[in-house]
């Protein structure tokens, strides 16, 4: 049973887990927007709750832009991720555009909330931008005519391993480099707090033109950072190593601590196809083992526009993942 709208695309997804209650986020945009491609720019947040990840209950709006045509997220509140403080304050981080900019700049907004639903901006919802000491190592002005916007977006926030602070992982892109596809990072914040961040250098940067909607976990000795990109975005570097054609879907790379170094793993792709089967996925940990959730893209001209069903992932005696399809998992 997926999770779909009869009016409403959904893509884009974050889960966070509340005693037995599994809390989804959910990119949404009309379908009478007619082309799929215009979803993006008509962005807001939808909240669903499952005790099983296959079956939800629909909540309805639960953030967006703020429309006074002055903010700097008037125009989009996309990707994101929550976690809980504490003193279980809910921390929301989300990315925004402004139409000043004609939602060319991407920064990274925090917002709380005590119920999971009904959020407030901390100030006025600015928590990281492309500036101060570290700045440089990024690419932080739009590169007109060398790549389609100044990527800062799809903000993972977690608890940092080492220390009572937290880490922050983010699609961005590297100065400086001649190949278009291979300047895709993954950047990286600091905070002691959950308000106050330290922009760092980026831990990853390659492969691929961009390197989106990350999410960092730890399974066993290893920890993953996952990701999704376009076969049109495969760096030449990727597509020689690589022996398979170029797909579009979600990948990873692997490390032995948070902070690096990261590495793309040896062998396939973990879930790519060409069209793109599911895009945008997120790695959650069930009673029952690990599970895959993202959205039926299908290309342009059948797009879905659904969150699918949960699928297992194992991970192999060598650290590497594998899905294993719902059809194959029955067997």
């Amino acid at each position: 049973m997926v999770f779909a709208l009869k009016d409403t695309w959904l893509w884009d997804s974050w889960y966070v887990q509340e005693g037995n209650t599994w809390h989804g986020f959910f990119l949404q945009a009309p379908k009478s927007l007619i082309d799929p491609d215009l979803r993006h720019l008509n962005a807001t947040q939808r909240h669903a709750t499952s005790s099983d990840l296959v079956t939800w209950t629909d909540l309805g709006t639960t953030f967006e832009p703020q429309r006074n045509g002055l903010a700097w997220d008037d125009s989009t509140t996309w990707t994101g991720s929550v976690v809980s403080d504490d003193a279980g304050l809910w921390h929301l981080f989300y990315t925004g555009t402004c139409l000043a900019e004609k939602s060319l700049y991407q920064r990274i907004g925090h917002a709380t909330s005590t119920d999971l639903h009904n959020w407030t901006r901390v100030g006025d919802g600015l928590a990281l931008d492309l500036t101060g000491p570290n700045a440089d190592t990024y690419e932080k002005d739009h590169m007109v005519g060398f790549w389609h916007d100044r990527a800062m977006r799809d903000p993972w926030v977690m608890r940092d391993p080492d220390s009572d602070g937290w880490l922050m992982y983010f699609t961005a892109r590297a100065p400086g480099i001649a190949e278009p596809n291979a300047g895709g990072c993954i950047g990286f914040a600091t905070s002691s707090d959950l308000v106050h961040w330290t922009l760092r250098p980026p831990v990853f940067t390659g492969g691929y033109g961009q390197l989106e909607v990350p999410q960092v976990f730890r399974q066993g000795a290893h920890w993953y950072c996952l990701f999704c990109t376009s076969s049109q975005h495969w760096s030449a570097q990727t597509r020689a190593t690589n022996p398979q054609t170029p797909v579009t879907g979600t990948h990873y790379l692997i490390a032995d601590h948070p902070r690096g170094p990261w590495r793309i793993p040896p062998g396939p792709f973990l879930d790519g196809d060409e069209p793109c089967r599911r895009y945008a996925a997120r790695i959650v940990e069930t009673a029952d083992g690990l599970r895959i959730m993202g959205f039926a893209d299908n290309g342009k001209d059948n797009f879905g526009g659904y969150e699918m069903d949960p699928e297992p992932v194992i991970v192999g005696p060598d650290g590497l993942l594998t899905v294993i399809p719902i059809a194959k998992a029955a067997e």
